[in-house]
């Protein structure tokens, strides 16, 4: 892939428009797809994908900016104890923003299938922008004591809130957009902007801990990231409000089928794809966050890395995730889902162990090497299920179906991964063990996927 998403946020039209333009949709998208406009244009098409890019973008750039500076945001909001404890409630603190997600889920779902996917998608960006700049003027636990966490807790569930409709709410978004043959491929942005916003939190962390001293860093330089929430935000929602809402959804308007309650309408008729839909998410949900959140505090921490190379090592792996997540999803485009997430959740069974063995003694740049390689491991996955995701639901309550079950999984396994993670080491004395969870998630992965059906080839279903 020659040209990557900028971290701006602003995406370059190669990865979708090359692939639409150049390659041949392989023939198995079988009959026309019900409320799916094959005339959208294609300059359409583009500003759809930079919408749902830097979206969702601005949400994850905030987890994070959190996640890569959680030392210092731990002496900063939480009183003088020992290291390991702070670390423990600064992650759990990160952990409760992810229990209100099921939530907003909820919300979030019923607003997109009832009043449309573009009006959620606007007001989700807004409130995450401004619950994510407020973190930027808390004031500290030495100025205001235990006022100082509980004030950021209130910010991270308020972002929890917001961020539970983003993701879904984008996949379903581009997936009802994509022409014919390519909806893996479009939905595969959604997880390339997440990890861009990653990498550049990443990034942004690298380079404050490498020219601020350590008396600045926690003083004001841990507040800047948040800053630049924003006027991200701004230009996230501009780009939302210039577009339509999808063919598929405008269509079950016209013909007035638009459920005045999907979630009771998804629970009723789609119990098995929920279930389904919960287990397929539980390896992203862990691996996501243990790899590319949790991974430099794992270094520094247990392994003894120094920050500034503990950063560089995550910023290697997320933008190997990202080279590789547009080829997975025009893989699955031409394979099916399926098989993706099968060897996904079979590689991490049988690979992460070893790899996490490797990692211990393991000089600088073994440690680039099995991180590339871990995070080529987890594209096959992450770029493949939000197709499958939106796919398994019908155009009626898809936006619903995909944000309960999504944020359900990632309330129980994903924000709680860096909480886990350090309290099994602590417990178990041994740093192996956040290895020995994510194998058992891939399990969890590998049962679900192998219990449905293949989708890539099938219409979307309206009902």
């Amino acid at each position: 892939m020659s040209d990557q998403p900028s971290l701006t946020g602003q995406p370059t039209a190669s990865p979708i428009s090359s692939a639409s333009s150049t390659m041949s949709a392989p023939d198995v998208t079988g009959p026309r797809e019900v409320g799916v406009d094959t005339s959208v244009e294609p300059s359409t098409r583009r500003r759809v994908v930079a919408a749902s890019f830097i979206g969702n973008f601005v949400e994850w750039f905030d987890y994070a900016a959190y996640g890569y500076l959680a030392a210092t945001i731990s002496t900063v909001f939480f009183p003088d104890t020992d290291r390991t404890t702070a670390l423990l409630a600064t992650f759990v603190v990160f952990a409760v923003s992810f229990f209100v997600r099921p939530i907003g889920g909820f919300v979030w779902g019923h607003i997109g299938d009832k009043v449309g996917r573009r009006n959620a998608l606007s007001l989700s960006i807004v409130i995450m922008s401004v619950a994510t700049f407020c973190i930027a003027l808390l004031p500290t636990y030495r100025a205001v004591g235990l006022l100082a966490p509980l004030l950021l807790l209130i910010v991270r569930i308020v972002q929890g809130f917001s961020a539970s409709g983003e993701y879904a709410g984008a996949s379903a978004f581009l997936v009802e957009y994509a022409p014919p043959g390519r909806r893996g491929l479009y939905a595969s942005v959604v997880p390339a902007s997440t990890a861009s916003g990653l990498l550049l939190g990443s990034l942004l962390a690298a380079l404050l801990s490498g020219i601020l001293s350590d008396g600045q860093m926690h003083s004001w330089g841990w507040r800047l990231p948040f800053l630049l929430a924003a006027p991200m935000g701004l230009i996230g929602r501009y780009i939302r409000l210039r577009l339509e809402d999808t063919p598929a959804f405008r269509a079950l308007e016209e013909q007035q089928e638009v459920t005045p309650t999907p979630a009771k309408q998804m629970l009723r008729a789609n119990r098995r794809p929920l279930v389904l839909a919960m287990g397929a998410t539980v390896l992203n949900a862990v691996a996501f966050y243990m790899l590319l959140s949790y991974m430099p505090t794992y270094l520094s921490e247990e392994l003894h890395f120094g920050a500034t190379e503990s950063f560089l090592t995550t910023t290697v792996s997320l933008a190997a995730y990202i080279a590789c997540i547009f080829f997975t999803g025009l893989a699955s485009d031409r394979f099916g889902r399926k098989k993706m997430l099968i060897t996904a959740s079979l590689l991490f069974t049988v690979c992460t162990v070893p790899a996490f063995m490797l990692l211990d003694g393991a000089g600088l740049l073994t440690v680039i090497v099995i991180q590339v390689l871990l995070g080529g491991m987890l594209s096959l996955n992450d770029g493949t299920l939000p197709s499958f995701l939106a796919e398994l639901f019908p155009t009626r309550v898809r936006y619903s179906g995909f944000a309960i079950s999504f944020n359900m999984a990632n309330a129980m396994f994903g924000g709680t991964a860096a909480f886990v993670a350090t309290l099994l080491i602590s417990w178990t004395g041994s740093s192996l063990s956040p290895a020995w969870y994510l194998a058992v998630a891939a399990l969890v992965s590998l049962w679900a996927v192998l219990s449905s059906k293949e989708t890539s080839r099938e219409p979307l279903r309206e009902s």
